[in-house]
């Protein structure tokens, strides 16, 4: 059984009618300009091999998922990274093309209610215990309390940078407390980012549509420089620059950081600015660039995930952290 998408119009940025809505990648100018300039790839390199349909040895994967981090756009615009979780096979892959998510984010979140119309979404299924990821990029829209998902483009990732956590309970379903809105960070969630070594940033293309990724190093590996604004190194990565191709032409961006043990979320939404200086990058081990985030907005909510995690041991592959 499948649940065909409609295309009736989104609400907030919508792509130009020229775009190509299926196999994206292959003409992403912002993925483009980012390789020639670290002298990598070639001509129309992108990311062409990426196409919207699921392979069928993500399925088991995707039905094992306790949770999804999301990203879309609200109706102004601001771009917001997110959580959604439930038991095994809250996500289901009903077709190649079509996936079901059996939840939403917790109340109060940006993204709650952003899916009463059809938009972009940024899908990243993430497993902490093995450090298996993957990434489905498509267009959704919300039925009831779940939310249908047509793919557009899905594709593996490396386990780079990636923290090792086992989930060690969840706690009671509706628990979540209210959402705090603030314009800058408090001293409790500087620290909280300061110590992070993980989190989440949702982009969006203006004609690619949305991406979640991830974002992982030593504790220490992004540098609050002020109330409202960060910076964190850039590592080598997979050559394909789908986060930093969609800035170069969106600086729009949100991300996500959790408190695992707890639950809690910290959600910001800005504007993010690639520095490519050689001289940014030296103040960081192992950095190729750096990003700087501009803060227009905070949201924490309290036990938002239901989900608990002990950290296990950090990514092989971190460098050093810096700046500091």
């Amino acid at each position: 059984m499948s649940y065909p998408i409609d295309q009736r119009p989104r609400s907030g940025p919508t792509r130009t009618a020229s775009s190509t809505r299926d196999g994206l990648g292959a003409d992403h100018a912002g993925e483009q300009a980012i390789q020639r300039q670290a002298h990598e790839g070639g001509p129309g390199w992108g990311s062409p091999m990426f196409g919207p349909e699921i392979p069928h040895g993500f399925y088991p994967f995707i039905r094992a998922q306790r949770m999804l981090i999301i990203g879309a756009a609200d109706d102004e615009g601001a771009i917001w990274s997110s959580i959604v979780s439930g038991p095994p096979g809250f996500a289901q892959p009903l077709d190649d093309r079509t996936v079901v998510i059996d939840a939403l984010p917790a109340p109060g979140d940006p993204l709650r209610e952003v899916f009463a119309v059809e938009r972009d979404i940024g899908i990243l299924a993430l497993q902490p215990q093995t450090r298996r990821r993957i990434r489905v990029n498509g267009v959704a829209r919300r039925e009831g309390d779940r939310l249908l998902v047509r793919t557009e483009q899905v594709l593996g990732n490396c386990p780079k940078y990636l923290q090792a956590r086992v989930m060690t309970g969840t706690a009671e379903a509706g628990s979540a407390g209210a959402a705090v809105t603030g314009r800058e960070l408090t001293e409790g969630q500087r620290r909280w980012i300061e110590e992070a070594d993980t989190f989440f940033i949702a982009s969006r293309s203006p004609e690619h549509g949305a991406d979640s990724s991830h974002r992982g190093g030593m504790p220490g590996f992004v540098t609050v420089t002020g109330p409202r604004r960060l910076r964190w190194p850039d590592y080598t990565g997979n050559q394909f620059y789908m986060t930093l191709g969609n800035l170069h032409l969106n600086p729009a961006s949100g991300l996500l950081f959790l408190d695992w043990e707890h639950g809690h979320t910290l959600q910001l939404t800005g504007a993010a600015r690639i520095d490519a200086d050689p001289g940014s990058a030296k103040a960081y081990p192992g950095a190729l660039r750096v990003v700087e985030f501009d803060i227009d907005t905070v949201v924490q909510i309290d036990k938002a995930s239901p989900l608990r995690w002990e950290f296990q041991e950090h990514s092989r592959f971190n460098p050093p952290a810096g700046a500091h």
